[in-house]
């Protein structure tokens, strides 16, 4: 079975305050058929529903500013996970809960860690708000983004040699970007 994890680290150049909890958090991805499961594990956000997706660089040397723009290599709009019109890097929202975490498994039919529009190497994002998923009228930063806002927590997704990956990471990361 083919893997990837990446480690989400906060993204001090995003402009939001950073919490009194810094957060952090894991991202697995593994290919299981024709879908890939995604096991998220991430602690530390203000409650609510966050924008969730694979952007197209691996490069964080300007925070998660410098991993570019939503993984499109299809040139489509921004959608919901399920809509034919879609960017592939398009993975919804996950909802941060009172605790302050999110603990949950999501299953994706469009992105690959094998091939030519493989995600390995590029950079899984959540952001600050609500992902509208595209469907605000007349507004051109919906289909693009969503209007997701500000880029909170970045990792790189890179390929794992492990079969048993432990995602509740008791120990964070000790640094930010």
């Amino acid at each position: 079975m083919v893997q990837a994890i990446a480690t989400l680290r906060q993204n001090l150049k995003s402009g939001v305050n950073p919490a009194s909890v810094e957060p952090y958090g894991t991202v697995v991805f593994a290919e299981e058929g024709d879908k890939t499961k995604i096991d998220v594990d991430i602690v530390g956000l203000a409650p609510g529903e966050h924008g969730f997706h694979i952007h197209e660089f691996g490069d964080q040397t300007d925070g998660c500013v410098s991993a570019g723009a939503h993984f499109n290599p299809f040139g489509k709009t921004h959608g919901a996970p399920t809509a034919a019109e879609r960017h592939v890097g398009d993975l919804g929202n996950i909802t941060i809960g009172e605790d302050k975490s999110v603990k949950t498994t999501l299953y994706d039919g469009q992105i690959k860690l094998t091939g030519e529009h493989s995600i390995v190497g590029r950079s899984i994002v959540v952001h600050a708000l609500r992902d509208d998923l595209g469907l605000t009228p007349n507004d051109a930063e919906s289909l693009k983004t969503g209007n997701a806002g500000a880029r909170l927590l970045c990792g790189v997704i890179g390929r794992t040699s492990s079969s048993t990956i432990i995602i509740n990471n008791p120990n964070p990361p000790k640094s930010s970007l």
